[in-house]
């Protein structure tokens, strides 16, 4: 009677039904582990997993699958598989309700591995689980394979391309990203003009028209792809305030430095430890932070100088009209030449070369915010797993933590239809 619950209970927690069902629940105190016999009925009309046919019994193998455990006890399925001979697509295994085709782990245990994956690394869900590294890779690859096949083809609209590194020495991926639907749609190698034009030729000529707007920093390659694959794209790439901001941080910051040394020459300390008081945004501020800064700005000229044209410049993102925000920043670009502070010069010089980009995303209201958010994810991911093997797993990753995918096992998809 108890062996008839026993089985009776992991054929519930399975979810099995004729002609499948559970034969025998065999516990191994000494191995620490549960088995549970499945077995299929002898008179069960079997199909090809390709076709769908009736096919007749060819043979059968033996088959196990890691569920999840019982009472802290690592329970394992296992079943005599049988295989068909389709006469179109020859000896196949047939398909098990309980698992996805080629996983050594049931749906339900593949579901438990993704949830701890979207909080954790994969040699810490692997230490946890009592899996190796390889496993949960496999468990990752096979949810962004699902995630992706599942996706359903969508041009985006409004977009955003970012690159962001994989490892040292200069190493790149090109990140896409849906402004609207707010989810990274596409991952390559490297940061090419060919890499970006690859990803716009997956599209047609009407998706590409369709784009209302690209979001971007100032990198050449990412530039020309866009102007030679989306139509009207001068009207259409959007330099956002954040990017600007960097680079004029970036200059004032190398006015500070040159400053400092002349002064370090003379034993005059002033500027020592204030790099991040000139970069920082006024309106975060503290009372005292404020007060400190109008105090350097009378003893450090032109470092003061600096700063006045960053955040002047700053403030010239209320504009609406395309007319306005060009005289504002073409007014702004003549003060910086003037001003004789030459990491200033050379970014007003990169400005008017790219106005029209600044001003489309001073109008339209357009930045790239979204896609350094993810950014910003991908690097904590980069971190918490201690860098990646390959470009492969890099791509993988972001795809499972930014895509927004449906990675979990169809046998699943009733209660987890979203990622």
């Amino acid at each position: 009677m108890a062996a008839m619950r026993d089985r009776d209970l992991y054929a519930r927690i399975l979810g099995l039904s004729a002609p499948w069902s559970v034969k025998d629940v065999e516990l191994d105190l000494a191995g620490d582990e549960v088995r549970v016999i499945v077995e299929v009925a002898a008179d069960a009309k079997l199909c090809c997993p390709s076709c769908g046919k009736p096919c007749g019994r060819y043979d059968r193998r033996e088959r196990r699958w890691r569920h999840l455990d019982t009472c802290q006890l690592r329970t394992v399925l296992v079943a005599q598989v049988p295989r068909v001979d389709c006469p179109e697509h020859g000896v196949l295994q047939v398909t098990v309700p309980w698992a996805e085709p080629g996983s050594g782990f049931t749906a339900l245990f593949e579901a438990l591995v993704i949830d701890w994956l979207k909080e954790a690394c994969i040699q810490a869900v692997a230490v946890r689980l009592r899996m190796s590294w390889d496993e949960v890779d496999g468990v990752q690859q096979r949810a962004v394979e699902r995630g992706l096949a599942r996706r359903a083809h969508k041009a985006p609209t409004r977009m955003g391309v970012d690159e962001t590194s994989f490892q040292k020495r200069h190493e790149y991926v090109t990140v896409v990203t849906d402004h609207v639907e707010g989810h990274v749609i596409h991952v390559s190698d490297d940061r090419k003009q060919a890499t970006l034009e690859a990803y716009f030729d997956t599209m047609s000529p009407q998706e590409r028209a369709s784009i209302e707007s690209v979001a971007m920093d100032m990198w050449g390659p990412f530039i020309q792809a866009v102007k030679a694959k989306v139509p009207h794209a001068d009207e259409k790439i959007s330099f956002d305030k954040y990017h600007v901001a960097s680079h004029l941080g970036e200059a004032v910051d190398k006015v500070r430095r040159a400053e400092h040394r002349v002064l370090l020459e003379e034993g005059d300390r002033t500027l020592t430890r204030t790099k991040h008081l000139w970069l920082r945004n006024p309106e975060k501020m503290t009372k005292e932070q404020k007060e400190k800064l109008l105090t350097l700005s009378g003893l450090v000229k032109k470092t003061a100088r600096a700063w006045a044209l960053k955040e002047t410049a700053m403030r010239l993102w209320h504009y609406r009209s395309d007319v306005g925000a060009r005289k504002g920043w073409n007014a702004w670009i003549q003060w910086a030449l003037r001003s004789r502070l030459e990491p200033m010069r050379k970014k007003a010089r990169m400005i008017k070369n790219h106005l029209q980009g600044i001003v489309n995303a001073v109008v339209s209201g357009t930045t790239n915010a979204l896609g350094e958010s993810i950014n910003a994810r991908i690097q904590a991911i980069k971190r918490l797993a201690c860098g990646f093997r390959s470009r492969q797993r890099f791509r993988n990753a972001i795809y499972f933590h930014c895509g927004g995918l449906d990675l979990y096992p169809a046998a699943l998809s009733p209660t987890h239809t979203t990622s």
